[in-house]
């Protein structure tokens, strides 16, 4: 059995991690459900993304996202935290990583029951509204609870017992942290946020098939006048809107990662007219369908 690492700092024992784990491109799912080690070793193009709540602790190198349809841009480095608070679409960008120096980062899915266990103990008050995406210096209780969840990982026997404790501690310290106003609306029971986040779950899970707003509000238990408005103040986008960019980037993947034609991928994810789709797709990516997988094709027989 491996002896934890007990002088290591959490970027070494990230570090160490995704060097073992990490698949091609650079990601490593710890057993821990929900976390996440990454690394990239050179500044990436433009990937979007509707992110869960998540946080994110960037350990080396630099990260700028931009938030939906708002525009805000946020640019952390090592030693900030990103946090993700609702399912906001996001464009990011590794802009600082090399061999010598990868991009380094541990990601955490945040737990709304556990945010709700932990907030009403607490006894705090959850935040009204908000932006969904913000950056901020990771605290020190935070990095240090990180710590001895990596260190975890050297004790699989202990693994399933005293990982979720120690997950929970975790949340506990970003809700007593900088980030902790802007996380408690996740642990507001059957408020705005989680009520949309019903609805979301449904999108996410059939974006493919036409779904009416009036069904997503019977879901949320709202009205459609007010569906769509808290929608909107969660996630920056309309119903429609998070569908289609649902829709777009599951097609992308299928092209770029599966070697799937435009018309099959827009097919797929739920298009019944392949014109429709190619001009939705330049005006989300910048390039035409069958372009931008020329371009990857390109760029991969390049590097091969």
């Amino acid at each position: 059995m491996a002896e934890p690492h007990r002088t290591d700092t959490l970027l070494a024992a990230v570090r160490r991690y995704v060097a073992a784990h990490a698949n091609a491109a650079g990601f490593a799912q710890t057993p821990v459900p929900g976390l996440t080690t990454i690394r990239a070793s050179a500044p990436s193009g433009l990937v979007h993304a509707i992110s869960q709540p998540l946080v994110c602790l960037v350990l080396q190198g630099r990260k700028q996202v931009t938030m939906g349809a708002r525009t805000l841009t946020f640019t952390f480095s090592a030693g900030d935290s990103l946090l993700i608070t609702a399912d906001v679409p996001t464009v990011s960008q590794i802009t600082q990583a090399s061999p010598d120096l990868p991009y380094l980062s541990l990601v955490l899915d945040l737990d709304p029951a556990v945010i709700t266990e932990l907030t009403m103990q607490m006894g705090s008050v959850p935040a009204v509204d908000g932006m969904a995406v913000r950056s901020e210096p990771t605290d020190t209780e935070v990095a240090e609870a990180a710590m001895r969840l990596m260190r975890l990982l050297d004790r699989p026997a202990a693994l399933p017992v005293l990982h979720g404790p120690l997950v929970r501690e975790l949340h506990y310290w970003l809700l007593e942290g900088r980030h902790g106003t802007a996380i408690r609306r996740l642990g507001w029971p059957d408020g705005p946020a989680q009520r949309v986040a019903r609805a979301v779950a449904m999108l996410r899970r059939d974006f493919a098939r036409p779904l009416r707003v009036e069904r997503l509000a019977d879901l949320a238990g709202m009205s459609p006048s007010s569906f769509y408005q808290h929608f909107r103040a969660v996630t920056s986008l309309s119903p429609m809107q998070f569908q289609k960019q649902l829709r777009l980037i599951e097609a992308r993947r299928l092209m770029l990662a599966e070697g799937r034609n435009a018309s099959t991928a827009a097919f797929v994810v739920g298009y019944e007219s392949v014109p429709q789709f190619s001009r939705e797709y330049r005006r989300m990516f910048g390039l035409p369908p069958a372009q931008e997988t020329a371009a990857a094709r390109g760029r991969a027989e390049a590097v091969a």
